[in-house]
């Protein structure tokens, strides 16, 4: 469970699902989540009818989606608990999101402190943990309860009612989320703690970035080696061997170099963009559609002359009206296009991302980056539309001041 830079497209593009809010935080899962809850529901029916002969399938299977369920809201918990410390520190937190390695707090910027970015990082291991102990203590009172006169542990496991099941899967569980995520691994919990920790020593938050980032990335590679030994049949103390659990945790290790990686990369690019406002990079020409256009005109006349792949709609007045792409005339059949008017077939503007001329550029970029688009129009305070803002111009910009930096922005 990680938060703050690790954030993706998730929560504002379309591969997220909201179902709920708490405390004003948005919650949702990304599509990758609905893999690992499936795969963990199928493992763990499999093992409560190991532990459980007498179980019927249908009982097997209706306890593990619970437990599942159960696992990913004390999750949903972990992640919670750093929002919440987030926003008492005055940083904005977006949501949370679930996805296939758990749980990710989108928190808008870093802790503005050491101290505000410890208290942040601690606080959902310790809501594991917390968890965890407290089930373990209310299982091992059930265990003790079920198991009356028996000494044979598996026997009286068998004897555990599903809810009883259900507190001594829990438990544990919950214990070993909370210690995995202290392990110093930026971007992990205990990576985090470990920025604070050099950012305190140094006084510069990029060098503690750079250090914490580099030693994430060693963590994670070390979990890809261990992970593939065990594929192979090594017997690796805490973790155990076994192909299935090998390549899970070389996958984990592969995830953890590469977003510690990305997270230097990003602050890098803060660096370079900051006080460059998007008045500068923007293109202040607007090649604007009507809404009123049929799409069949729209591609003969604009769309087969430009290498741009979207416009601005705009209303008489200068108001923008939405965005057309090609990828919205192309879910039109070909037939049609003459019939149906580019205000049918466009995103609206409700739904698009939109700058602001006087908005710093990185702020402008980050919502291009998390909703997976490539250009935004950018609106003046009346709401027309004063030019257009393109990733690819952004990169153009890196380039011309920092040719380095923009090699590893496109990494």
């Amino acid at each position: 469970m990680a938060h703050g830079s690790l954030s993706s497209p998730t929560m504002d593009g379309t591969r997220s699902v909201r179902f709920g809010r708490v405390f004003g935080i948005q919650l949702a899962f990304d599509y990758s989540w609905l893999f690992i809850a499936f795969l963990l529901s199928w493992s763990l029916a499999a093992g409560f009818l190991r532990w459980h002969p007498d179980w019927s399938r249908g009982t097997a299977v209706v306890t593990a989606i619970v437990a599942t369920l159960l696992f990913f809201g004390s999750v949903v918990l972990h992640e919670l608990a750093h929002s919440l410390v987030a926003r008492r520190f005055g940083v904005p937190v977006r949501g949370i999101t679930l996805f296939l390695f758990g749980g990710v707090s989108n928190i808008e910027r870093e802790p503005p402190t050491p101290k505000a970015e410890i208290l942040t990082a601690i606080v959902g291991p310790l809501t594991s943990i917390s968890i965890g102990m407290l089930l373990i203590f209310a299982g091992s009172a059930a265990l003790n309860v079920s198991a009356g006169a028996i000494d044979d542990p598996t026997l009286a496991i068998e004897r555990l009612s599903p809810v009883e099941t259900l507190l001594m899967w829990l438990g544990p569980i919950n214990l070993l989320v909370g210690v995995f995520n202290m392990i110093p691994a930026f971007p992990l919990d205990g990576g985090r703690i470990l920025r604070a920790v050099l950012w305190s020593a140094t006084k510069s938050f990029r060098t503690a970035t750079r250090w914490a980032s580099a030693i994430g990335e060693g963590c994670g590679w070390a979990l890809v080696v261990l992970g593939v030994s065990m594929a192979f049949g090594a017997n690796v103390p805490f973790f155990g061997r076994g192909l299935v659990a090998g390549l899970w945790l070389a996958f984990i290790g592969w995830f953890l170099s590469s977003a510690a990686s990305r997270t230097w990369r990003r602050e890098l690019l803060h660096e370079m963009l900051e006080g460059v406002s998007v008045a500068r990079v923007m293109r202040p020409a607007v090649a604007a559609v009507p809404p009123d256009m049929d799409l069949e005109t729209l591609v003969d006349t604009i769309l087969i002359q430009s290498d741009l792949r979207a416009f601005p709609v705009m209303t008489p007045d200068g108001s923008l009206a939405g965005m057309i792409a090609l990828g919205d005339v192309r879910r039109v059949p070909r037939q049609e296009w003459r019939s149906v008017s580019v205000a049918q077939a466009m995103t609206p503007a409700t739904r698009l991302v939109t700058a602001s001329p006087n908005d710093e550029l990185m702020s402008a970029l980050e919502p291009l980056l998390r909703a997976d688009v490539d250009q935004a129009p950018v609106v003046d305070g009346a709401g027309h539309v004063v030019g257009m803002l393109h990733r690819s111009d952004v990169l153009r910009w890196i380039e011309l001041h920092d040719r380095a930096g923009a090699q590893r922005y496109a990494q």
